[in-house]
């Protein structure tokens, strides 16, 4: 939406639009609460309103949560994965747990700005700073344990990463309006009994074209780490305090996510990672209507509206997929990695990952890094490849992870032996969630771009969206 425009605003408002939901609050001065611009509530006066650019930000200015419309519950603004900027990145990292796992501090480490600078520059686009917006996201995890599991009040405060109950207490009565008790006894939400079992739904901006999700991930889906079912994908995860499985079930609206997992901290950086997973954040809307003025391109958008970029959960696992993909069929290529799993992945022994026979948690960059070339059956130079990258990632040399910056991360990998453009773009495509990478170097998309007679200055026409049109080409294909 760009800087904010507050008849804009009130006019989404009083339109009940949800595509805005996520995007901006609206907060109202005579009752003290915040809501999402679709709140079914009646509207208030525009004289009692005030707009702001994220749920910290309105909580910041003392305003709590609405009760029946959620606001701490829709999906992301897409703003910030399309964008490429430093405060994109680094909310990106916020919302994958950087500033609970490494302080302020951490997070302006790994973007290469000092603390005071990123302060300010989050501050100055989103109303409030980064440890302000990880307080509000950990308020949302809090809820979140309160209302599907049974665990006790004081377990639910230091999962969700609090210091202290009494902490925990003060913040999730200024973000709701009630104590965690009455939060948890309000709550109608199934509870699960298990350790580390969580369920929850992600929502969604429609269209939503899961189908074509679960069609990409089915042909490529590892033994043993991932699973695929007719509306559902299933995976074991690699997560910074352990490990967990998630089960996903589509819905034109919403997904299901079933969690289990060995440490509920990882709760926020989890769903955080299967929202970038299944492109949760995207406004289709804006996407489709883009894509569309292409005579091109607006048959096959009418085809598949709300066609989403599958993403990743783990950048080295999209590196190895790319690096071992470059010259083998889509079969091959899951066997190799299939065996990369069984000889350095993590066996896991937990319920859900059994009940869709997963076995492991792929392999890490540390222990592939101690392999040599002759352990994997590949030629030597990509097997080189493959270490080499491993070493990188695993000294730190090379970022993969969300907020990364990605013109840097492809300028590194072509600089190993072995990796291409294909290789480094498809990598910036997936891994790192670039909307407008337009993979010409791809056999497939080279033909179709041939045939259909398309030059660059057609398809730059496309901006800032051919990672979404090659999709749609190679579905043609």
């Amino acid at each position: 939406m760009g800087v904010m425009d507050p008849v804009d605003c009130y006019r989404a408002v009083s339109a009940r639009d949800a595509r805005f939901d996520g995007v901006f609050y609206t907060a109202v001065r005579t009752t003290g609460i915040y809501c999402r611009p679709s709140c079914p509530a009646m509207t208030p006066r525009e004289s009692n309103v005030a707009f702001y650019p994220s749920a910290a930000a309105a909580e910041v200015a003392g305003f709590r949560a609405c009760r029946r419309c959620r606001p701490d519950s829709t999906p992301g603004s897409p703003e910030w994965n399309a964008r490429a900027d430093v405060v994109a990145r680094a909310v990106r990292l916020i919302g994958d747990g950087v500033v609970e796992r490494e302080g302020v501090s951490g997070l302006a480490g790994r973007l290469g700005y000092s603390e005071r600078q990123i302060n300010r520059l989050v501050t100055s686009e989103l109303g409030a700073g980064p440890q302000a917006i990880a307080r509000s996201n950990r308020a949302r995890t809090a809820r979140v344990l309160l209302e599907t599991t049974a665990m006790r009040v004081a377990d639910v405060a230091f999962a969700a990463g609090y210091g202290s109950v009494r902490q925990f207490n003060d913040s999730v009565r200024e973000s709701f309006g009630l104590t965690p008790r009455e939060l948890r006894a309000r709550s109608r939400r199934a509870v699960h009994e298990g350790a580390g079992r969580i369920r929850l739904e992600l929502a969604v901006r429609p269209p939503f074209h899961s189908a074509g999700l679960l069609e990409w991930f089915a042909p490529r889906a590892i033994e043993g780490v991932e699973a695929v079912g007719e509306r559902t994908y299933a995976r074991v995860l690699n997560l910074p305090h352990g490990v967990g499985a998630v089960e996903l079930e589509m819905h034109d609206d919403h997904v299901t996510a079933d969690l289990e997992l060995t440490d509920l901290r990882d709760l926020a950086t989890a769903v955080h990672r299967c929202r970038r997973l299944l492109d949760l954040d995207a406004d289709p809307v804006a996407i489709d209507e883009a894509l569309s003025a292409d005579p091109l391109l607006a048959d096959l958008v009418r085809e598949v509206p709300g066609i989403r970029l599958p993403g990743q959960v783990d950048g080295f696992e999209m590196v190895l997929r790319a690096i071992v993909g470059q010259q083998v069929s889509v079969a091959g290529a899951r066997t190799i990695l299939g065996r990369i799993t069984r000889s350095r992945g993590t066996e896991v022994e937990l319920e859900l990952a059994r009940r869709h026979g997963l076995t492991h948690a792929f392999a890490t960059a540390e222990s592939v890094a101690e392999a040599v070339p002759e352990e994997f059956a590949m030629p030597r130079g990509r097997a080189g490849a493959i270490i080499a990258v491993a070493h990188a990632m695993a000294s730190g040399e090379l970022d993969l992870d969300p907020g990364a910056d990605r013109e840097r991360a492809r300028e590194q990998l072509l600089a190993v032996r072995g990796v291409g453009p294909w290789t480094a773009d498809y990598v910036r495509m997936r891994a790192l969630g670039d909307p407008d990478v337009l993979l010409d170097t791809d056999l497939v998309l080279r033909r179709v771009l041939a045939r259909e007679g398309l030059d660059r200055a057609r398809t730059d026409r496309w901006r800032p969206w051919r990672s979404y049109a090659s999709l749609h080409l190679w579905r043609t294909a």
